[in-house]
């Protein structure tokens, strides 16, 4: 009788060694200074190789890059949606955002200036749409010129107010939820 060979399980398993690494990659990303990340401590977490590593991702780069992908996905997941106008949902998903990716967004704000060049351009374009969040998720509220008032709502909004009120402060989600959502009906005058 003649076995034939299943590549189901191999593809199964190759395609869970990548998530590994991408997962392994995050992990250290958001405890580690990015000196301190190369292949052999991504391999180290991830469980496997360099040279798996080097298979799957092409370089530590490559890893990195991954990395930015899965969390720019997760980011449109939680704050894409958010109904312009709606201001609780708007807040509830940014909250969720920072609950979920703010440790590793504060590591990388602290090496913004370390010279690794993935840094500044992951940082920037999180600025980026953070501000084109706020504009679309606030714009019935906004007038088409109204710089000040998005640039307030962009500070109340920013990932250092929740630092401050979640991780300085000790406050509940709940609690930082009110606070912020508090602080933009204020900014944009609504009840």
């Amino acid at each position: 009788m003649k076995r034939t060979y299943d590549m189901t399980r191999r593809s199964r398993q190759e395609a869970q060694t990548t998530v590994n690494i991408i997962a392994a990659t995050e992990q250290l990303l958001t405890v580690q200074p990015l000196e301190n990340i190369n292949l052999k401590t991504i391999a180290h977490r991830a469980g496997t190789t360099v040279q798996t590593v080097l298979r799957h991702m092409g370089s530590r780069d490559g890893c990195l890059e991954a990395v930015a992908r899965k969390v720019s996905e997760r980011v449109g997941q939680q704050r894409g949606n958010s109904l312009p106008g709606n201001i609780n949902e708007a807040i509830n998903d940014l909250i969720e955002h920072y609950e979920t990716d703010g440790k590793l967004i504060l590591n990388l704000l602290t090496q913004e200036h370390s010279g690794d060049s993935f840094v500044p351009d992951a940082i920037q374009k999180g600025r980026l749409y953070h501000r084109d969040w706020v504009k679309r998720c606030f714009a019935p509220y906004l007038s088409g010129t109204d710089k000040e008032t998005v640039d307030a709502l962009v500070a109340a909004t920013d990932i250092y107010v929740w630092k401050l009120l979640r991780m300085d402060l000790g406050r509940s989600r709940n609690a930082v939820q009110k606070v912020i959502t508090k602080m933009v009906k204020r900014i944009l005058e609504v009840s």
